[in-house]
């Protein structure tokens, strides 16, 4: 790891000190974990809506193809799932 990291400071190198070097990809890190959390809970929320249309009764068998299923879909929402 430290030639790795001797290869990325100094003139040939993207940073100018390993400090800068642990700095950024501590900055990186914290940024990609905030992105994990705005996707789990996303994620989440779409579950939970999924869940909330069972219980009101939105759901149907599918056929075993996407698109068939996509317009009964459409069409349940136009018609308000009567």
């Amino acid at each position: 790891m430290a030639d790795f990291v001797a290869r990325m400071i100094g003139e040939d190198g993207l940073y100018e000190t390993s400090s800068e070097y642990v700095r950024d990809l501590i900055r990186r890190d914290m940024e990609s974990r905030g992105n994990e959390a705005e996707a789990q809970a996303a994620f989440e929320a779409h579950i939970l809506e999924g869940y909330r249309d069972l219980a009101e009764g939105r759901s149907f068998i599918s056929s075993g193809d996407f698109k068939t299923d996509m317009a009964i879909l459409k069409q349940k929402r136009a018609e308000g799932w009567k």
